[in-house]
């Protein structure tokens, strides 16, 4: 029988993406290091592996696994793919899409229901933490499309109250590359998650950062003129932390004037941490990795979007423990 977990306990999440093997990837794993985290939830693109040739792909996937067991042979590492996990790769003889990825990096999505290892659910701590595929079929009637509508159901904030969703290529993003690349996830998903207040998107992709205010865009209609995104109280806010370290460099273009949806954004190397503590707040944290040190360089509190926002469910748990 599992341990019951205390949905007010205190836990501390690492938010990685997009890291590669470089100087600067190992300045932002020896940071997350120092920060006390207790899980990593990976954003995608692992390794880059993909960049090499035939038995280079699976030297390169080799001595990645060993670059970061300094973290992950100790604690939990939650895994998302991203487009360079795919490694469709004809001239080599390797048209099977993720086959490096799925067979080193296993996930435990038969304990969700998933059919497919690249969508999954898990829940750690308080957090009931979902991860889909950006780059598998998602759209209505999809295998990933029914498996993420059932699992939706499934959420029990009394047992985890924050919601957390992880994929790769953000739903919002103001950064020139890569723009809008999401935007079909968002068209079909963004619905469900301001329903289901939804806490939390970490997306990476954008080698840089951004944060942005609790928006949505579910109400667009070319036709009518609503296309832009609005305030919504109910919305999860968007994070992209693609700035890990990779061998690409930094995305450090963004869209001027800066949009209004669009609370901070930088191009520089970093992680984020996520300090959970109790059912109704949680503390966030960008650092950025600044001549070898860690910077914290943006931070807010985040208030939970089912428990923090409706006082009388707060007052009922109190009355009733």
């Amino acid at each position: 029988m599992p341990p019951k977990i205390d949905p007010d306990a205190p836990y501390i999440f690492g938010i990685i993406g997009d890291l590669g093997q470089t100087y600067n990837s190992l300045s932002t794993l020896e940071h997350y290091i120092q920060s006390g985290g207790q899980t990593v939830l990976f954003v995608g693109d692992l390794s880059y592996a993909d960049r090499y040739e035939y038995n280079d792909v699976g030297i390169r996937w080799d001595s990645w696994g060993r670059f970061i067991e300094r973290s992950a042979a100790y604690q939990p590492w939650i895994w998302s793919a991203g487009n360079h996990e795919i490694e469709y790769m004809p001239n080599m003889g390797e048209v099977i899409p993720f086959k490096s990825y799925l067979n080193r990096y296993a996930t435990p999505f038969m304990a969700s229901k998933s059919s497919n290892p690249l969508w999954y659910a898990v829940r750690r701590a308080s957090a009931h933490i979902i991860v889909l595929s950006s780059y598998s079929p998602f759209v209505k009637y999809t295998l990933q499309w029914r498996w993420l509508r059932e699992e939706l159901k499934r959420v029990d904030r009394e047992k985890t109250p924050w919601l957390i969703v992880l994929m790769h290529a953000p739903m919002y993003s103001s950064n020139i590359v890569h723009y809008m690349e999401g935007e079909s996830m968002r068209a079909v998903y963004e619905r469900w998650f301001v329903r289901s207040k939804v806490d939390i998107i970490f997306a990476g992709h954008v080698h840089a950062y951004e944060r942005s205010y609790r928006i949505s865009n579910i109400q667009y209609n070319v036709t009518s003129g609503n296309r832009y995104p609005i305030p919504e109280k109910s919305a999860p806010v968007y994070i992209t932390v693609g700035d890990g370290g990779n061998q690409e460099g930094l995305a450090g273009r963004f869209w001027d004037p800066q949009p209004e949806y669009s609370a901070f954004r930088e191009a520089s190397y970093g992680h984020s941490t996520l300090e959970i503590r109790n059912r109704t707040h949680a503390f966030y944290h960008w650092n950025r990795n600044d001549d070898g040190k860690k910077v914290p360089s943006d931070s807010v509190v985040f208030h939970n979007q089912f428990w923090a926002s409706n006082l009388r469910r707060r007052r009922l748990k109190k009355n009733h423990p």
